[in-house]
């Protein structure tokens, strides 16, 4: 079971306090359940709707025999590695293995991916800066692949080295800077084999804790379906047009910390709309203070940024990039804001 940052401060749970929560063996899948549990007896309390699965009338069919991409998974679902202390210093361990997947984008379209740990994108790692990050990757893929952390490493553990098929390697690095970076294959040709699948974001928590929040992750991608470098199908976590078909729910009220990223290649830039409301940006997620508010961001391929907002009022609310063909082409989708009057946190910093 992976250790678990709460609202931004470091829990080590022992099996005795599992099994008082019922969860003990809950494993990876546990996690939002994990961190649930610990909200319900502290004294903030950040409140997460229910998640639904893949299983919406519109959609059931459609993605019937995609398992490798599933949005609703990856929205909350930070891996917390496996923590060990060695020589007075937490360790932080975390497997990856490339594989081969095939994700269905729509009813008549299927597509082949490399994928990460069975998933597209691949797992949120999350680490606080000063922990030592160790990744242990396993090349499944057919090809060769790589890892490249972005932050600050040394230049052994820039992951531009081929790792051979059915070959493995370690990275170890110190977590640092804090903020919202990501990882991905530095194969040649990298596009394509980003575009395919092989990335992932990395979040490294700042020594002081951020402010309690329902935390989201959105990951925008693009699907160059017949190789001529131009993105047929664009997507939030994996599949076209999932949100608008199944809407994020979040409560009224309640502050939400969005971390997003741009990872669409082929397209040298793409923006973030909210409707209906407004931002607080967090830049790479390198500070702890807002920059500026907008409702509108432009972020060049592999930028990344913590946007913090709540809602006012109940009902569904778009957020897409402001380019038609990129949103109409499954970049779009809904949150669902719902009323809770008991514990839901609101937020100070957009009154």
């Amino acid at each position: 079971m992976p250790n678990n940052f709460a609202l931004g401060k470091e829990i080590l749970w022992s099996r005795r306090q599992l099994l008082k929560l019922g969860l003990a063996g809950a494993g990876v899948a546990g996690a939002t359940a994990l961190w649930q549990a610990f909200n319900a007896q502290s004294k903030s309390i950040v409140k997460i709707p229910p998640m639904e699965a893949m299983s919406g009338d519109k959609t059931q069919g459609i993605y019937a025999q995609t398992t490798a991409a599933n949005p609703m998974q990856v929205l909350r679902n930070f891996d917390y590695g496996t923590v060990k202390q060695e020589n007075g210093r937490t360790i932080r361990e975390f497997r990856l293995t490339a594989g081969t997947s095939i994700i269905q984008l729509n009813s008549a379209v299927s597509y082949n991916i490399w994928d990460l740990n069975g998933r597209i994108p691949g797992p949120t790692l999350r680490a606080k800066q000063g922990d030592r990050v160790r990744v242990l990757f396993h090349n499944q893929a057919g090809h060769s692949h790589s890892l490249h952390f972005h932050g600050v490493h040394p230049a052994e553990m820039d992951g531009i080295r081929p790792v051979s098929n059915g070959s493995a390697t370690i990275y170890e690095f110190d977590a640092e800077p804090y903020g919202v970076h990501l990882y991905h294959c530095h194969i040649e040709p990298v596009t394509r084999h980003i575009a395919k699948g092989l990335y992932g974001m990395f979040i490294i928590d700042p020594p002081k804790p951020r402010p309690p929040a329902d935390e989201i992750v959105l990951i925008m991608a693009g699907y160059d379906i017949n190789d001529d470098n131009r993105n047929e199908y664009y997507a939030f976590n994996g599949l076209p047009h999932y949100y608008m078909d199944n809407p994020i729910k979040i409560y009224q009220n309640q502050l939400i910390r969005l971390y997003v990223l741009n990872i669409i290649e082929f397209d040298p830039a793409v923006t973030f709309h909210l409707h209906a409301n407004f931002f607080n940006v967090y830049p790479t997620g390198m500070t702890l203070t807002p920059t500026h508010k907008a409702d509108v961001i432009t972020m060049g391929i592999a930028e990344r940024h913590i946007l913090e907002f709540a809602f006012r009022d109940p009902g569904k609310y778009m957020f897409h990039p402001h380019q038609d063909a990129i949103a109409e082409n499954g970049c779009m989708g809904n949150f669902e804001v719902v009323a809770d009057s008991k514990n839901a946190l609101s937020t100070q910093k957009n009154s």
